[in-house]
């Protein structure tokens, strides 16, 4: 059974979503994140992402005091991603809550960091953000572009102990034009080891039904859920 991942995307301390990952996009859905996440934990969701997008920007850690209130005010075990870029960064993130912490942007520039924290926290606490756009790698809240290949980012880290990974089509992000389903299958098939969230298009829930049906592990769902496409209620056959 699918997982369900209810996203919240932190800007100036406010929950916001923006369109193909670009800034200039925004839309403001609560000015209160913690009663976001007390809504999500009241209908039995257990997970949750937090993205601190200024962080991303900024290259470290912005919105940590959201992240220590929600890990304090619900029982949700929080992946928390956004400007983890440094020892301190990692430390801070789990000590103010976090579950797990994301490595995308570091995971590219600073390889040595990421294996250490896989030696200091555990292989379960570091997922791997491979964000994608035309099958390379993007970085820093997608605001630079790489060149390098998903299938070799993925394999170079699966080698190391890896086994947690969010992949988003970028394309679709924020987009609500369903999820790139033969991306993820593509991956899944190719790495079936892989622990894969799904991230991106989410419009419906047929959409949920599909990726469930697939065998996809998770999924994160933004936007749908702030504009009213999925109902909370409708999530409850996949909470487990």
């Amino acid at each position: 059974m699918i997982t369900i991942i209810p996203a919240i995307d932190i800007i100036d301390g406010k929950c916001v979503r923006l369109t193909h990952g670009k800034f200039e996009s925004q839309t403001v859905y609560n000015e209160n994140p913690v009663a976001v996440a007390k809504e999500f934990e009241a209908v039995g969701i257990r997970r949750l992402h937090l993205v601190d997008l200024d962080g991303a920007r900024q290259k470290r850690i912005v919105n940590w005091r959201i992240l220590e209130a929600i890990a304090n005010q619900t029982n949700l075990q929080i992946d928390f991603g956004g400007g983890v870029q440094s020892d301190d960064d990692a430390q801070l993130a789990f000590d103010c809550g976090a579950s797990q912490i994301t490595a995308g942007s570091i995971a590219v520039n600073n390889r040595e960091m990421v294996l250490s924290w896989l030696d200091q926290f555990g292989e379960d606490k570091i997922i791997l953000g491979a964000d994608v756009k035309d099958g390379k790698i993007a970085i820093h809240g997608w605001q630079e572009y790489t060149e390098i290949d998903l299938s070799i980012f993925l394999l170079n880290y699966l080698e190391v102990g890896i086994r947690h990974v969010i992949s988003t089509d970028i394309s679709r992000d924020g987009a609500l034009g369903g999820p790139a389903f033969e991306f993820y299958q593509k991956i899944k098939s190719q790495f079936p080891e892989i622990y894969l969230i799904a991230s991106g298009g989410v419009s419906s829930i047929e959409d949920v039904q599909k990726l469930n049906e697939m065998g996809i592990d998770g999924v994160i769902i933004g936007k749908a859920l702030y504009e009213g496409k999925i109902q909370l209620e409708e999530l409850k056959v996949y909470i487990h």
